[in-house]
């Protein structure tokens, strides 16, 4: 019988031990979000030090810590790509630290890899059982495909991440550098729910039916929609992000997945972030699966469940329903993530939707989020081909099938009510009445 302990212990070292692997030019992937390599990271500046390493490149996003590395002493040596900004992000970004990759999601590994992958895999794992497997745990966006094409495989051993189910082991024959650590994992409360969250909430959960699968982000709106789900039954999950409020959906058993026609009995996602109950939930949870984005994510497999049901955020909406959620004019905040693939599978499923949940205004009711045209220089995350529902605090605009003066009247309709002249003048100034 072969002796896997002793082969972890040959690979278990210091992080110091760990870097000593990394060479010159390396493009390094770590782990995202509650699978973020920590202690690791956290030593990664160190690599500067050494007379051979002169640049090292890193595929980085939604950074949850805050390292040595992003400092402006190390800009020569360390530079990062990103998918997906977070607020780290999105301050290295300006700083020129950081840039970012245009992608729809479910391809984001296929692309990467045509130009230039990465080489080195850096992640989190739980201990490794009797068959020498660790799983990855908590986030399996694009981890499994980057495991399977790196050179060199660098663990972190977190006794505190749960043991989820799905493709994400990994032997600890295929694992190069071993570092034991005890991090607490990052965590992020259920959001406070304002007034009108709760009302968009009731207004997404009524195009919400008995049996349909959903998929929600992450936030106030998607947490409120969550709870205004609770008199549903047997509603299914299948989405990118598992967050606090399906926890509960699942602990209440108002999520079954019973219904569903792909994974019956499932809950599907990429990657768990939020609270420790959802951590809790997840953990030998036989009901849950974590899989590679670009399966989860692939509109085509999205579409393989019946009566889907997409429901994201944005930063704006034009009033024919092109939809901004990257950023504003040129000015960049987060990515498209998977909100593309999520609408285009859910506009190709049987009875599926697709709905984008926004407050009508911003910058305490300053400004309108409903605009005759998106801010000049603002990327259009979903052509308005592909949206089925606008939903406000103020109601419904239903745009699927609807012609332009239509779209117009219901997005004036769900607007701030003292910017709603202002818009029917601008739809007659562009004409779009």
């Amino acid at each position: 019988m072969t002796d896997y302990q002793k082969i972890y212990n040959e690979k278990k070292g210091t992080v110091a031990e760990a870097l000593a692997i990394i060479s010159d030019g390396d493009y390094l992937a770590p782990g995202y979000c509650a699978n973020e390599p920590f202690t690791i990271l956290g030593q990664l500046h160190t690599l500067q030090d050494r007379e051979d390493i002169h640049k090292i490149r890193i595929l980085y996003s939604l950074a949850n810590g805050d390292y040595p590395f992003f400092e402006d002493a190390y800009k020569d040596t360390f530079s990062l790509d990103s998918y997906f900004f977070g607020s780290t992000n999105r301050r290295l970004y300006q700083n020129g630290r950081c840039s970012y990759i245009p992608v729809n999601l479910h391809e984001a590994t296929k692309r990467k890899d045509s130009h230039d992958g990465p080489n080195v895999y850096i992640g989190s794992a739980t201990p490794m059982d009797k068959h020498g497997y660790m799983r990855i745990s908590l986030c399996n966006m694009i981890d499994r495909h980057y495991m399977d094409q790196a050179e060199k495989i660098i663990l972190e051993i977190n006794p505190n991440l749960p043991v989820v189910n799905g493709d994400t082991e990994i032997h600890i024959r295929d694992v190069d550098r071993i570092v034991e650590v005890n991090t607490p994992l990052p965590t992020i409360p259920l959001s406070k729910i304002e007034k009108e969250d709760e009302e968009i909430g009731k207004y997404v959960a009524s195009l919400v039916h008995d049996g349909d699968t959903i998929q929600l982000g992450i936030g106030s709106i998607p947490d409120a929609i969550a709870l205004a789900l609770a008199d549903k039954k047997d509603l299914g999950i299948h989405t990118e992000m598992i967050n606090s409020g399906m926890a509960v959906l699942m602990q209440k058993g108002i999520v079954t997945n019973k219904k569903k026609t792909l994974h019956r009995g499932k809950t599907v996602g990429t990657f768990a972030f939020g609270d420790q109950n959802l951590y809790d939930c997840l953990d030998n949870n036989p009901a849950i699966l974590m899989l590679p984005a670009e399966y989860v994510n692939n509109p085509a497999v999205i579409a393989k469940n019946d009566n889907m049901v997409a429901i994201n955020t944005a930063i704006q909406v034009d009033l024919t329903g092109q939809v901004g959620s990257e950023g504003i004019g040129s000015r960049h905040y987060s990515g498209s993530g998977g909100q593309t693939d999520m609408s285009q599978g859910a506009n190709h499923a049987k009875n599926g939707r697709s709905i984008i949940a926004l407050h009508s205004t911003v910058k305490n009711g300053t400004i309108s989020t409903i605009q005759p045209y998106l801010t000049p220089g603002t990327v259009v995350t979903l052509s308005r081909n592909c949206v089925d529902y606008i939903v406000t605090e103020y109601g419904i605009a239903a745009l699927k099938g609807r012609n332009v003066r239509e779209r117009v009247e219901n997005l004036i309709a769900i607007a701030h009510p003292k910017f709603r002249d202002e818009l029917r003048e601008a739809a007659q100034k562009w004409m779009l009445w």
